[in-house]
């Protein structure tokens, strides 16, 4: 049998590791955060991500697949449900990782994971200015009134009509 070289298992062997994430996936969707410790925390994400972008799909066999991960079927109604549907518009990072400090006993680091359920906001992406406007400024002529200028751009704006018309 090949040894697992991934790294020191989380608590025993793998099988163990498995059971534990995915009870802690349970949880994590159950509460919306968890406090446990920052080894896990960074262990938990990527198995809860990929639940939550299963929930997206929102398919019969996507819910079968997280099924045989969470083994709630009311925590899975709930993630279908609930959680997919604020998450749908985000591309990933449906949780967030924050750092608590240290456990009183033993010292561990301690971290908070919980789910990204705020609504995203796109990124604004700034106009270059075009290398015309930069290298010859352009010097402003003296404002006219309002409606003037309203004017004259209607009647630009009319110009160019009339003149494909003919």
């Amino acid at each position: 049998m090949p040894k697992p070289n991934k790294g020191p298992r989380l608590g025993g062997g793998p099988a163990h590791e498995r059971l534990m994430l995915n009870q802690m996936a349970s949880q994590l969707f159950e509460h919306k955060r968890i406090q446990t410790t920052e080894t896990k925390a960074k262990r938990l994400q990527p198995v809860a991500e990929r639940l939550v972008t299963f929930a997206k799909r929102g398919d019969l066999h996507s819910r079968r697949r997280v099924m045989r991960q969470v083994l709630d079927k009311s925590v899975v109604h709930e993630l279908f449900t609930e959680i997919a549907p604020l998450v749908e518009n985000r591309d990933g990072g449906y949780t967030r990782i924050v750092k608590t400090g240290f456990r009183k006993g033993d010292r561990a680091p301690l971290a908070v994971i919980e789910l990204v359920l705020e609504p995203v906001s796109p990124k604004v992406k700034a106009a270059k200015p075009k290398a015309e406007e930069t290298a010859a400024p352009v010097e402003e002529a003296p404002e006219a009134p309002a409606e003037e200028t309203t004017e004259a751009a209607a009647e630009t704006t009319e110009a160019p009509a009339e003149e494909k018309a003919e």
